[in-house]
């Protein structure tokens, strides 16, 4: 096909996930192109909330080959720092990050797999996908969702109180996303907060940060490896990490979680006992789903909209490998911390691979 261009390696997705294999892909002396949809660095990070802080410390933060620089004021760097470190990163290790152009489509094409971009078509041995799911945000099909004529919001379209200064704000969400948003409006005094949570909170103990949850999610698989019974891994401890904000909001009593809601009406929420809380919006903060659309054309997918994997490489086709959805593709490595592992360990599996 006219105009196709050749490399060893795509990786779809620029974000940290896809920073980390490009970076190990270079040190295996491999041919490589980062495609990327957004028009600048930082992956997600670049959309998050404005009052945003990572779990641990910088020194724990890390990509591969990079410390974290501290950030002055706060041991928990915030997202803005986050994209100014991946952005750099970038820089850095000089990785051919191609922003603005978005993957639509892999398919098979005899020997290789041809990568369709709004830019152009790419033809690969093989590719990684590194896509995440920020862009996937996921809404529960709640009765009377379509009735409710205040704003509906999710995750991803939070930014700060400010938005919601003098409004009734139902948060919906027991995770990290909803405690935070929750303590967010909670302690800025201008918003009236309800938090409703599908079973009672659980808040980590205060001196659990990212570090831990990384050593803990790597001892479980581990585990799993080895045939070991299942340690239960993170959700044993707990479901919310106590960032500052949420400890302040907790130690104030102000994070008072109410059980999920029966239903939305047209000016608020009603429970299953018929109590009724009027809402100005109703921000949804119920997790994503991985952002696989553009693999459609292999027909990999399996349960829960996973594609089925050993390690990062995929079961039904050997040359696309999965990296920085969650545990199914390495132990936390849905975070800065845990995605340099099996980023190192794809691309030693795709350098070995393209060898033979």
């Amino acid at each position: 096909m006219t105009g196709e261009k050749h490399t060893q390696v795509v990786i779809v997705g620029g974000g940290q996930a896809g920073l980390a294999v490009g970076y190990h892909l270079r040190r295996q002396g491999l041919d490589f192109v980062i495609l990327d949809a957004d028009p600048a660095p930082g992956g997600a990070w670049q959309h998050m909330w404005d009052s945003l802080h990572l779990f641990s410390p910088a020194e724990h933060s890390s990509l591969p080959g990079r410390l974290m620089p501290a950030q002055t004021g706060t041991p928990y760097p915030d997202a803005g720092h986050v994209v100014d470190y991946l952005t750099d990163y970038e820089k850095r290790y000089d990785l051919p990050v191609q922003h603005g152009s978005r993957v639509e489509a892999v398919r098979r094409d005899a020997d290789q797999l041809l990568v369709e971009a709004d830019s152009g078509t790419w033809r690969a041995r093989a590719v990684i996908s590194a896509t995440g799911t920020w862009s996937r945000p996921f809404l529960p099909a709640v009765p009377g969702r379509g009735l409710f004529i205040g704003r509906q919001l999710h995750t991803v379209d939070y930014r700060s109180p400010g938005d919601f200064a003098g409004q009734r704000v139902v948060v919906v969400g027991g995770g990290n996303s909803g405690a935070q948003i929750a303590a967010d409006l909670a302690l800025d005094g201008h918003v009236e907060v309800t938090w409703v949570t599908q079973r009672p909170p659980r808040i980590l103990p205060d001196d659990i940060d990212g570090r831990a949850l990384f050593d803990v999610a790597t001892a479980r698989r581990r585990a799993l490896d080895a045939g070991r019974s299942d340690t239960g891994g993170i959700a044993s401890l707990g479901d919310i990490v106590a960032v500052p904000p949420v400890r302040a909001a907790r130690d104030a009593g102000l994070l008072d979680a109410k059980p999920m809601f029966t239903r939305l009406t047209a000016d608020g929420v009603q429970w299953s006992n018929g109590t009724h809380a009027e809402a100005d919006a109703v921000i949804w903060c119920t997790g994503f789903r991985p952002a696989l659309a553009h693999l459609a054309p292999l027909g990999l997918r399996g349960p829960r909209g996973h594609i089925p994997t050993v390690g990062t490489r995929a079961v039904g086709e050997p040359r696309l490998h999965l990296l920085g959805y969650g545990d199914w593709t390495g132990p936390a490595s849905a975070t800065l911390i845990g995605v340099g592992r099996p980023a190192r360990d794809a691309a030693r599996d795709i350098a070995q691979s393209l060898s033979g």
